[in-house]
């Protein structure tokens, strides 16, 4: 078994062969020199704390020895043979037979179209390195211009007030969050920023940069400039399908899989953010996920596909996004198109939405509070969208209605 890519997908699914009792050679192939470590803290912790010289592991060296998992950092697959089974590896120009192959090889940072001509440094998030260059911009008092109003730019927002910088948050859509939270959910969690000082600009974009004696000066498209330390963009995420195109296998917004996350090669697979499936809880639409619980879930479940199991993968999508002492939560899809939305207001004065389909059926659930209020009504929530429950509007809606009870009925 050969894993090309050794964030959350590859190494859980190293792991889990494993542990499924497959006997036979595992090799771990990763771009970056460090083990395999875990993403969400990057925008986090990794931002606001400066004794971190290391990122939090999925698994370490020593855990991959015990294992018998062969590992190989700092190495990138060039090819992939499909004829003979092979991937070709540089630097080293090594080559690897392989029975079972997996590309787990993730997304990359999407560029801002006016950095080629602008001259200016332009940060973006996606690894450890990147990280701990970020982070030594965010002095006490230091200008921070983050472009984009998604789950990273305003993660990263809110840890760099949390450090004493001044932020300004520069989104070219209506508003922010404007692909996957429910519009008063987003107000709540810009009107949380506002509160912590942070300046967002909705609807406008960047027309581009200039020095501006030790710092650079960025043009936004309402006349308005702001003078900056650092620049930290966050406007999504390509997938990384080069290596699957060059080698015939097919891509769709992702590399293209069937419900078991099988390639049109039926000896390569593919799991987490990389890849595009079906889902069955959503009418087989076929979507590529950028969630941590997603690339795990995948990682895992790709591990038995690759040992010949032909279960779909039908786990609820879910996301998650900490912003200084609140967390937004979403499970499910909250933009299904002819959906009703319920609320159901909690007595800690917590909103959460329900999401229900023309029939009925539970599609997505969001609430942005403190985890500790929201997080066993979400878990629920979750539980009843897995089952395709109908729970009804009007109960979801009662608080006096607990949602343990819904679910135990049906």
């Amino acid at each position: 078994m050969v894993i090309v890519g050794a964030g959350e997908a590859g190494a859980r699914a190293a792991l889990s062969l494993r542990q499924s009792g497959w006997p036979g050679a595992i090799t771990l192939i990763g771009q970056e020199d460090l083990p395999p470590y875990e993403r969400p803290p990057l925008s986090k912790k990794v931002l606001t704390c400066t004794t971190d010289t290391a990122p939090r592991t999925t698994v370490n060296a020593d855990g991959l020895a015990a294992d018998k998992i062969t590992y190989l950092p700092g190495t990138r697959v060039c090819e992939i043979d499909r004829v003979h089974h092979r991937v070709a590896l540089l630097p080293t120009q090594r080559e690897f037979h392989y029975d079972r192959l997996l590309l787990t090889t993730g997304a990359s940072a999407r560029k801002l179209a006016t950095e080629s001509h602008s001259g200016a440094e332009i940060h973006y998030l996606r690894t450890f390195a990147d990280a701990v260059k970020i982070r030594a911009k965010l002095d006490r008092g230091a200008r921070i211009l983050i472009i984009g109003g998604g789950f990273i730019g305003l993660e990263i927002a809110a840890s760099a007030r949390m450090v004493g910088a001044d932020v300004t948050v520069v989104e070219m859509a209506p508003r922010i969050l404007g692909r996957s939270v429910p519009q008063n959910l987003a107000k709540l969690i810009r009107q949380s920023h506002a509160e912590q000082g942070v300046a967002i600009f909705e609807g406008i974009g960047v027309t581009g940069f200039e020095p501006a004696g030790q710092q650079t000066r960025a043009h936004l498209s309402n006349g308005v400039t702001v003078d900056c330390d650092a620049i930290v963009a966050g406007v999504g995420a390509v997938p990384n399908t080069g290596l699957a195109e060059s080698s015939g296998v097919i891509t769709e917004n992702g590399i293209r899989v069937d419900a078991c996350l099988r390639t049109n090669d039926p000896d390569i697979f593919a799991a987490g953010d990389c890849c595009s499936f079906p889902h069955a809880l959503y009418d087989n639409r076929r979507i590529r996920l950028e969630a941590w619980r997603n690339a795990q879930a995948q990682g895992q479940h790709a591990a038995a596909s690759l040992l010949g199991a032909a279960t779909a993968y039908c786990a609820v999508p879910s996301f998650w996004s900490d912003q200084y002492d609140r967390t937004l939560l979403i499970c499910g899809f909250t933009d299904e198109p002819n959906t009703d939305t319920v609320e159901r207001n909690l007595a800690s004065g917590v909103n959460l939405q329900f999401h229900l389909a023309s029939d009925g059926r539970l599609l997505g659930a969001s609430a942005f509070g403190p985890n500790e209020l929201i997080a066993r009504e979400m878990r629920i929530a979750e539980l009843l969208i897995e089952r395709s429950a109908s729970p009804g509007g009007d109960r979801l809606a009662d608080p006096a209605v607990k949602l343990k009870s819904l679910l135990r009925a049906g």
